[in-house]
Formats: structure tokens, sequence, C-alpha cells
């Protein structure tokens, strides 16, 4: 397993995040199980968010945590401030409620890394960050970052933290994967750093070393393995609708015969080449995954030995090189 550093933690963190999306108090068992084969195989960070399964994904983490008696063993990604549908949330209030109900359920009194789930570039970012830093002098936050932000308004937020003497952005969570997002999975405001279009966010990624937790980083299945150009009118039920509508489009499947070539030319699968692709990135990058059993944890986490060259990389994105 590869690890890597957050500015303000000390602990090192496994380059591959367990997303937690399916980990619920509905199914403790099942959940509890996977918990404790990421774990096993060196996979020490957990993403979950204040929305996910209504609460009820920190509810069984924090339920795990406290049966194993492992909270030091563990970094915890988590996410408030998300939109509803009333109104955008990015306020000092909503930021500190929703991170009080996940210290609540995670059943524990402090977060690693808290990402504001979405922004609202309406709102300024001097408020943010000085609530924010608020929280972290508290000791209920480690670091802090933004989900869904462009990398101009973190660059900004942490402009004014630096002007203000305080802790700026360490973290952020875009969508990044070999796949290009051509539409917004989810309606306005995924933001992604993937693709032609977003050379310039990744050189900032690069330079300033902020660390990058990429969601959907085999784009929502995309590249399971499960698809091919060949029998996708016949497999594409099996993806949900913000995968087709994001991802299924003619520039991705020029990328996926190329993951497919590359894969049996390594002797590998296809995941594993998408995401050995985002691992060999320049930047501070730590690639979510949501593994559903042991089997796909450790399939996940033989690609930590998995390297490719800047030419390799390249050439899955452009055929060239």
């Amino acid at each position: 397993m590869r690890y890597g550093r957050v500015q303000g933690l000390t602990q090192q963190l496994s380059r591959l995040v367990l997303g937690t999306m399916i980990i619920t108090t509905q199914e403790k068992e099942r959940s509890f199980r996977l918990l404790d084969a990421a774990l096993d195989l060196g996979c020490n960070t957990l993403d979950t968010a204040h929305v996910y399964a209504g609460g009820n994904s920190e509810r069984a983490i924090g339920q795990w945590m406290q049966a194993r008696k492992n909270r030091d063993a563990v970094t915890i990604v988590s996410k408030g401030a998300h939109h509803n549908a009333d109104r955008k949330r990015v306020t000092p209030f909503d930021i500190t409620a929703d991170l009080h109900d996940s210290l609540a359920r995670l059943q524990t009194d402090y977060i690693d890394v808290y990402l504001l789930h979405r922004d609202d570039p309406d709102v300024p970012v001097e408020p943010i960050v000085d609530v924010l830093n608020e929280h972290l002098e508290t000791g209920k936050i480690r670091a802090f970052g933004g989900s869904n932000w462009r990398h101009e308004r973190i660059d900004e937020a942490n402009q004014y933290a630096k002007s203000a003497g305080l802790a700026p952005f360490a973290a952020s969570s875009p969508h990044f994967s070999l796949a290009e997002q051509v539409e917004d999975p989810w309606g306005p405001g995924c933001v992604a750093i993937s693709g032609p279009k977003e050379e310039q966010a990744r050189k900032w990624y690069s330079d300033t070393q902020v660390a990058v937790f990429a969601y959907s980083s085999l784009a929502r299945g995309f590249f399971s393995g499960r698809i091919s150009r060949d029998n996708y009118e016949q497999t594409k039920d099996t993806l949900d609708a913000a995968c087709q509508k994001a991802y299924c489009h003619e520039q991705n499947f020029q990328r996926l015969d190329r993951a497919q070539r590359l894969a049996e030319d390594k002797g590998v699968s296809v995941p594993q080449i998408a995401l050995a692709y985002v691992l060999n990135q320049p930047f501070n990058i730590y690639a979510l995954v949501g593994a559903a059993s042991q089997e796909e944890l450790e399939a996940n986490a033989a690609v930590s030995d998995l390297v490719l060259n800047p030419k390799e990389l390249v050439w899955l994105e452009t055929g060239m090189g």
C-alpha cells in the first residue's frame, strides 16, 4: 500500500481511500466485514459524508470504531454543508451544524479531514475560512478543504488564510479519473479535473501539492472491466444514471479501448490500469474507491505495485506518445 501526507495531520494516509456510500447500519455485519478487510490490507483512510445513507454511513463507521477500539488507526475524511432542495448551505451556521452531527454519529471528538461537500461562489471565502479555523483551533477537525470546489476558489481561500495568519485548505475532492466528465453527473456544481480542458487545474495541484481525494476514480463503473465498446448496449443498465450521463461518451470509450489494450499487455485488469492512472499522477493524489467486497479491495490494493510511466499516461489520455 502506498501512503502520503496531508498538511495538518501527523499520520500517513493510504493512497487508496475506501468510499463508504454503501456502508450502513442497515447492513451492519457486511459493513463491518468490509471495513475490517480494508484496514487489514493497509487501507487506513475512509471517505464518508453527512448525507451518505441519510447519516447511516457515518453511524456505521462510528459503531465499527467503537466495537474495534481502533479510532487512532483510522483516518476519517467526512463532508458537510451539502446543498438541499430548499437552499444552498455553505454558511458558517450549516458548516458547524453538520460538523457536530457528524461528530456525534462517528462517536468521536475529531474528524481528521473535514471537507465542504459543495461550494457556493456567492459566499465570500473569508467567513468560510474563519469558521473552519475556529473548529481547527478547538480540535474538532485537524485539516479541512473542499469537495467540488474549483481550484481558483481554493487558491483565493488560501491567499486569504495566508494574509490573515490562518490555516489554509489542505485538501480538495474533485472528480478525477481516466475519464473526462462530459456532463455534471448530479447537476450543476460537480467539479472535475480530468480531461484536456482541466490541464491548468492539474498543474495547480501539482505546483501546490494540495491533497486531491479523487472521487469516482473508476468513473462510477465505466472502468469496472465489465463494460466495453462492443457490449455497452447489452450492459449499460448495470451502470447508474450518473455514470451514463457523465462518462459514457466517445472520448471515454477511446480511453477505455486503450486501457483494455494496456491491461492485456501488462497482464492486469482494466480497473487496475484505470486506478494506476490515477495513482501515478504528479500531484498529492488519493483515489476514492467504492469496493463492495474483499476481493475488490484486494484487486485495488494490488495496484500499489503497478507503475505507469509518463509516456503511458499520455497514451492512455490521448493515444499519442
